[in-house]
């Protein structure tokens, strides 16, 4: 596994891919998220290898893009899968194989089945068209009962059961698993370890508050990875490594670091947190 950076998690608005890979540079992280828009119009205009050497030239991998708008109506669903294959492709040609999408655990509208089958419905088709280009899904579980119980009909909040409609989708198609989903939806490190890397597409890590119990737990109040103590990181990490996962480990936890003078400095306090984290191994 490697450090991987997702500038916009932690208030760093990079203008362009330039911009993000250098970063990454200054946190010392070894990879970052990227738009394969972005380098679709940059392979374009200037060519693959340039762009590929863009991430090379500063030892920096490409850690993960994101897909097109699946959750709204048909006609957005759709525009986004023509858009897909060309994507698709833009990323994969320097290296981009991993991309990831989040799952509310409730609605108001569907209850469990209906939610189940929309899913299915939606992702099917963008599986196919990834897995042509050699590219795993990572689809996120979220966990907080505060937020399953804030609609009408519950649906997937754990690893088990996420993985079990991601057969359904296609063979592509894995986790982006999240400490703090994990901690919250309440996940054992016996359940990591039962894992296969391949079912690990993508890893977000954080902390959670001090004092508060698991079914209490807010969202989007978090902490920098490490920075507590409550989520057995160490745990997480080791047994990740100990299934052979060798992808991105990004920090997402959703602190305000406006206090902060500069981009470098909040890049610096994430890429030593995630240093913190890594020792725990």
């Amino acid at each position: 596994m490697y450090k991987g950076l997702s500038p916009w998690a932690i208030g760093v608005k990079p203008a362009n891919l330039d911009e993000a890979i250098q970063a990454a540079v200054t946190g010392g992280f070894d990879g970052v998220e990227f738009s394969a828009q972005e380098v679709l119009d940059l392979s374009n205009a200037i060519g693959v290898d340039a762009v590929r050497k863009k991430f090379s030239a500063a030892g920096i991998k490409p850690a993960a893009f994101g897909i097109p708008e699946w959750r709204t109506d048909e006609d957005t669903w759709k525009a986004g899968l023509a858009k897909l294959p060309a994507l698709a492709a833009a990323a994969a040609s320097v290296g981009g194989l991993r991309t990831t999408t989040w799952i509310m655990p409730c609605s108001n509208e569907l209850n469990f089945d209906q939610n189940r089958k929309f899913h299915v419905t939606r992702f099917k088709p963008i599986a196919e068209i990834l897995g042509e280009h050699g590219i795993s899904l990572g689809l996120e579980f979220i966990g907080p009962k505060t937020l399953r119980d804030s609609q009408r009909f519950p649906f997937i909040y754990t690893m088990e059961a996420m993985l079990t409609m991601g057969a359904d989708i296609g063979p592509n198609i894995g986790l982006l698993l999240d400490c703090w989903h994990w901690h919250t939806s309440c996940g054992t490190v016996d359940e990591l370890l039962a894992l296969k890397p391949e079912q690990v597409v993508y890893v977000h890590v954080n902390d959670a508050p001090v004092g508060v119990s698991i079914d209490e737990n807010k969202d989007h109040e978090r902490g920098l990875p490490g920075e507590t103590g409550v989520i057995n990181i160490g745990g997480f990490l080791k047994a990740l490594d100990t299934i052979g996962y060798d992808g991105p480990v990004t920090a997402e936890p959703f602190a305000d670091l406006s206090g902060l003078a500069s981009d470098a400095e909040r890049l610096n306090l994430i890429g030593a947190s995630m240093d913190k984290i890594f020792a725990l191994r």
